[in-house]
């Protein structure tokens, strides 16, 4: 049976049990593209999937959308189909000051600023990272020369007030976030995201694995608005390094 949002069903996977899973519909086939037997499946609403073959292996890759209700979504009907492995790739604004544009940053837990990770645990639960999906984005991003910047994301559910920006129709941020993005800071947390806090909770509480890599392409500390080129390269470097870590998960599954 084909699961409503997604508009495809088991066979469709062809025994695939990981999916990377970026938020914007766009990049996946940019993805697909670059791995073998790359075949579009579906697109509905923010949904679109591909598979495609790597390391001799079906893959998903299938947009999650922005923000975690409608990750959720994406991840609970991929799993119901039968995937077991989810790693996410985005990009990101540092808010570190010496996080340079265009570095990595793998994950290994999310502040849940989100509303949707609660549904699936309470706030006591770590939103945490698998720790063979962090080790396989690590060495993945070192195989190209890399050296991924690694730690704590905060994931919000919105992109302004949740974020501390000002640069906003009100210019108002409510108290509770007032003088937050300072106090992450001081906690050592890397960057802001809005999909890892609801993937992370989601999969560490239900036995599924998750991992999250994030090209930056703003540093918070001096600028909001991304470079198009930059962003462009950072992403594209982003995707080798899911690939890369994907590549590896499946020559372990074996």
């Amino acid at each position: 049976m084909g699961k409503f949002h997604l508009g495809i069903d088991a066979q469709a996977l062809d025994g695939a049990t990981l999916a990377i899973v970026p938020g914007d519909p766009a990049r996946v086939e940019r993805i697909a593209s670059l791995l073998d037997e790359p075949q579009f499946l579906a697109a509905q609403r923010e949904f679109t999937i591909w598979r495609g073959k790597l390391a001799g292996q079906s893959i998903i890759v299938c947009s999650t959308g922005i923000g975690g209700p409608s990750t959720s979504i994406a991840v609970e009907e991929l799993a119901q189909l039968g995937i077991r492995t989810f790693l996410r790739i985005g990009t990101t604004g540092a808010i570190q000051p010496d996080i340079a544009v265009g570095s990595i940053i793998v994950t290994t837990g999310s502040v849940r600023l989100d509303g949707a990770s609660q549904h699936f645990a309470p706030l006591e639960f770590p939103a945490v990272a698998d720790f063979e999906c962090t080790e396989a984005l690590v060495s993945a991003s070192r195989a190209l020369g890399v050296k991924p910047v690694i730690g704590v994301t905060a994931s919000s559910d919105t992109f302004y007030p949740g974020q501390e920006r000002y640069d906003t129709y009100s210019g108002r941020v409510v108290q509770r976030f007032q003088g937050s993005l300072k106090e992450w800071q001081a906690m050592g947390v890397l960057n802001y995201e809005m999909e890892s806090a609801t993937l992370l909770t989601m999969c560490a509480s239900q036995g599924l694995k998750a991992g999250c890599v994030a090209g930056v392409v703003v540093n918070r500390t001096q600028q909001e608005i991304p470079d198009e080129a930059m962003l462009a390269q950072t992403e594209a470097l982003a995707i080798k390094v899911v690939l890369g870590a994907a590549a590896e998960l499946l020559k372990q599954s074996q």
